[in-house]
This record gives structure tokens, sequence and C-alpha cells, in this order.
């Protein structure tokens, strides 16, 4: 599939199970690797950063099989051999094989890792965090060799809160000798999610979810089973989607006790929220309240969701103001929303004002980037007439069925 087709103006209704988290997912299929034995991961999301992070565990020898309720990891056969250039260089969530790799064959050569384009997110820090425990690193035009003989456990301090760094740390504490102390972990819960994983695999980590992390190395890991959690970003873009299109929605399952700056935003737009053991039902406005908005990390609103906000706003009550504290080039999607009629000016390149308009006229848009190409399917959706969205190879990076799920909740979309 390569464009969505959407025939706007109609409110969202039904409801939608939440798929499971892609950025717990991630780091977990990466741990895998540090135990010789057989895991089953349930609720683990088919969307196509998993698809190319099992690739690349194939290529390392590992047997990865999809059944009905999750996808089985095979890490005996483990080897450690060459991973193939294109799949490192499209996936930036490559770099949590680094840790990995060094705590099980002690070194590795990999190019660069690629991704989306929202902004610059060097490795260095990733490399320094490394090096505390003992990897020594060598750069070569595009490609970069690690080796760690003996890792070692260290006191780290983060200069700044990073959650690939923090779990990066972890998967190479694991196999150091002696304790690893962080501070200035990241706090969010996929971090919580890899270090529930890695204890039930024999692992011995305190503090997930603090500034402080402890991790004992040198633990013998075995496989075991688990459940990776429900998806926080795609239940905030469906709520969001729901706001803006003024609908009415069930979010089965979505994991509300990490959405409280979701919902709090939610709320202040206008929306009517129930917190139900089913997950969360939401009642969008008629039109949505402007809002001042900050990315921030955990517990802060996600960043992952800001561009998303962004695009309901663009039909809001007045002005809003939207300010990007993580990424610098997270407003690619203003020249796209202004097709549409949206009223939006950029200041700086980290705050948005956006006056609402009455409403947004269907266009032909052009996602490049994973959360705004899902910000343009639901301008879409609240824009009169007919909307085309390229790149949803983006789009698919993270969600599993994007057109499946809003056309369960009445919408007029297809793929091609």
């Amino acid at each position: 599939m390569e464009t969505i087709h959407i025939q706007g103006g109609i409110p969202l209704q039904g409801k939608v199970r939440i798929q499971g988290s892609k950025n717990a997912a991630l780091p977990i299929l990466a741990a895998c690797l540090l135990m010789e034995d057989v895991s089953f991961l349930r609720n683990c999301p088919r969307i196509a950063d998993v698809e190319a992070m099992i690739e690349l565990l194939q290529c390392l020898g590992c047997s990865m099989h999809w059944r009905r309720e999750g996808l089985e990891v095979n890490t005996r056969q483990f080897n450690c051999g060459a991973l193939p250039e294109k799949a490192v260089r499209g996936m930036r969530s490559s770099v949590f094989l680094w840790g990995a790799l060094l705590g099980r064959c002690g070194e590795f050569s990999l190019e660069y890792p690629g991704g989306c384009v929202i902004g610059n997110r060097p490795v260095d820090m990733h490399i320094w965090a490394l090096e505390q425990l003992g990897a020594r690193f060598q750069q070569e035009e595009s490609r970069l060799y690690a080796y760690a003989p003996h890792l070692s456990g260290a006191y780290i301090r983060l200069p700044i809160s990073s959650v690939g760094v923090t779990e990066n740390i972890i998967l190479a504490a694991l196999s150091a000798q002696g304790d690893t102390y962080v501070e200035g972990a990241a706090k969010e819960p996929e971090i919580i999610a890899l270090c529930d994983f890695l204890n039930r695999c024999g692992a011995w980590i305190e503090g997930a979810g603090t500034e402080h992390l402890h991790v004992v190395g040198g633990r013998r890991l075995y496989g075991t089973e688990y459940t990776i959690p429900a998806d926080r970003i795609v239940a905030g873009t469906y709520l969001f989607a729901t706001i803006g299109t003024g609908g009415r929605v069930l979010l089965e399952q979505a994991p509300v006790k990490h959405m409280g700056e979701t919902i709090r935003v939610a709320e202040d737009m206008g929306a009517v929220l129930y917190l139900t053991s089913e997950g969360i039902y939401v009642q969008g406005p008629s039109r949505p309240r402007s809002i001042r908005l900050e990315t921030a990390p955990y517990p802060g609103f996600p960043t992952d969701l800001q561009s998303i906000v962004l695009a309901v706003e663009t039909v809001g009550e007045g002005r809003s103001k939207i300010t990007e504290r993580i990424f610098e080039n997270r407003f690619r999607i203003v020249p796209q929303l202004q097709k549409m009629g949206a009223d939006i000016e950029v200041e700086d390149s980290i705050c948005a004002h956006v006056c609402g308009v009455n409403a947004l006229k269907g266009a032909h848009l052009h996602g490049e980037e994973l959360r705004g190409g899902a910000a343009l399917v639901i301008a879409g959706l609240m824009a009169d007439g007919e909307s085309r969205v390229d790149g949803v190879s983006y789009i698919m990076r993270g969600y599993e069925n994007i057109c499946r799920d809003f056309k369960e909740l009445g919408a007029r979309v297809s793929g091609e």
C-alpha cells in the first residue's frame, strides 16, 4: 500500500482495540539476544519496524515465528554474523542492538542506523554511555566498529534523559562484571516494560520508571512469556482523531495509567473522557478548544503526539500555541496542512501558532515520517471532500493497519 484515500467529514464512531507498543517491542526483541533460549511475546505488534527487527535477528541466526497470539523468538542458534546494510540504515531502532551485541558477542560492526527525518538524533551519547562500561568504538565513513572483551559495571550520569541510551545501557550492563548505576535515566513506560521483561528472564534491575537505575551484571538469563503493553501513542492518535472529527469512540485496552498528560490535554481540548476497565471512552466536542502545549520527556506530553494535536487544532476555536522541546524538525507537516487551508505560523522552528479555521479542504498530501503521516490521515478525516496521503510506508512503521482501524470506526478510507 502506497497511498491512502480518504473521504472526510464523518465523525468516528464505535470501538477499536489498541495494538501492542512499538517502542516496547523493539528493545525487548533486542534483549532476547542476551539469552540462549526461547521467548514468546504476546501482543507483539505486526508493524514494519518489528518486521525489520525480525529480519535483523534472523540474519544473526535467530528463529522467529508468528503464532496466533504473538511472536516466538528462539535465539539458541544465534551467531555473530554480518547484518544487511539496507535493513540497518533504514531503521533507527537497530541502535538497540548495540548493547545486546556487545553483551553477547563482545563486538559488532554495523552501518549507521536510519529512520524518520524528524530532526538530528545523533548516536554520540549511545557511544559515550557504552564506553563507560568498557566498550571501545572506531568510526570509518558510514560504518561503526565496537569491541568490548570485558564489560565492567559503572556509575553513569546521563547529561540528558534519553530512552534509547537508557535501554542500551541496561542491555550492555546485564553482561558486565559488577553492578551498574544510572542517574538521570529515562522514566518512560517502555523502560518499565523492558526491565519487567528482563527481570522475568532472571535479571535483577531496580528503579525502572525512576531517574535512578540499578542493574546487577553477570546473571544468567533464560526465556519467558511476556505480554507487550498497549501502545500509548497509537491510543493517543485515535483519541485525538476522535476529537478532531467530533466522534464517540471506545479505545479498548488503552494504557490509561501511562496516558496522564495525553488525557489532560484531550480534556483541555473539550473532550469528555470516561476511564473504564475496558479502556477509554472518548466523546469529542463539536469543535476543539484552543490550547497551549509543550512537549517534554515522560511524564510530560509526548513528542510523538505533537503533530497529531497540531493537525486537530487547525479546526479548533481561537488560537493555539504548540511548542516542540524534543526534536527540532517536528513541523514538517505544516506546508501540507496549509495546502488544506490551515492557518499556521512557525516561529524559530520550535513553536507553531495555529489559528483555527472553520474547515479544512481535501488535498493531495505527502507524509515524510511516521507520526506526521498519521497526522495527515487525521487531517483528511476532518476535511471536507477527498484527500490522498502518500508516504504510507512511514505510517506502517508504527501502525498495524490504520486504514482498517479507521474504517471500523465508520471512516471512508481505502489504501492502494
